[in-house]
């Protein structure tokens, strides 16, 4: 059985954020041979996809080394990548069935489009001791699954060193969900409209690279903020980074970015 480590968010190696993905199962594994897997990878996550009578569509889970989670954008992308460019399937567009509905990849020019729900989040008081556990004052609060704190400078953004574990504990108990924080300010120059990166403890992953579903909250957000569709967002994960076009269309987010494929290995523990 073979897995590709796929570079998500990416236009050449060692940048974007790390997935790796299994080969499609024609049935699904047991859940806790799935977690191990995704322990032993230690990437941000895991992506098994599962056969359908459809060449073109497939089941798809996403593990962390901790957890399986709802949603993950880097993954999905990583695995339309596997599918498209090193098992040569032939459609166009892909259609994955997951625990958050139907969402399908797309070939786009030298990389893909992906259709997501958008999780619009809504203001919210700076929760207590969030300024601490950042290290720095943020402008605006924003909750959704996750929370979002928002900064006038993009280097205080790109500079934050944060407390992950109380993040994790304020962040929780702010949302009712798993303690995780985006954080972004508008760009000053350059190509992109907004800098901001992701801090997941509550996924068991301090800091991720680039995060897809923190795109279906922060893509509604600065569309309003911005007053059009269309965003450009860097992920300042320090040392790496990845790049992603978003556009809000009513309840969907669209997600643009490349990848690359870093590592095919061949599994020898098979469930």
């Amino acid at each position: 059985m073979r897995q590709w480590t796929v570079d998500a968010f990416a236009d050449r190696p060692f940048r974007g954020n790390p997935a790796c993905v299994v080969e499609p199962f024609a049935a699904w594994p047991d859940a806790a041979w799935m977690q191990a897997l995704a322990a032993e990878n230690n990437q941000a996550e895991t992506a098994f996809l599962l056969r359908t009578d459809d060449p073109a569509r497939f089941g798809l889970r996403w593990f962390t080394p901790l957890l399986e989670v709802p949603l993950c954008g880097h993954a999905t992308l990583a695995a339309g990548h596997a599918l498209f460019a090193e098992l040569g399937v032939a459609a166009d567009r892909l259609t994955f069935d997951t625990n958050s509905g139907a969402l399908t990849v797309a070939r786009a020019g030298e990389g893909y489009e992906m259709d997501f729900p958008a999780q619009p989040p809504v203001q919210t008081a700076v929760p207590a001791g969030l300024a601490e556990a950042l290290g720095a004052e943020p402008s605006e609060v924003w909750a959704s699954s996750y929370l979002v704190a928002l900064f006038d400078d993009e280097g205080t953004v790109r500079n934050l060193t944060p407390d992950i574990p109380a993040l994790n504990r304020i962040s929780g108990e702010a949302t009712g969900g798993r303690g995780n924080v985006g954080v972004a300010a508008l760009a000053k120059a350059g190509p992109h409209d907004v800098v901001d990166r992701f801090f997941a403890p509550g996924s068991g992953i301090p800091e991720d690279p680039c995060t897809g579903s923190l795109h279906c909250i922060l893509a509604p957000l600065f569309a309003q903020k911005l007053g059009r569709a269309t965003v450009r967002f860097h992920q300042a994960y320090p040392g790496r980074g990845g790049d992603l076009e978003c556009e809000h269309r009513g309840d969907r987010v669209l997600l643009r970015g490349r990848a690359v494929t870093m590592m095919e290995s061949t599994l020898r523990a098979e469930p």
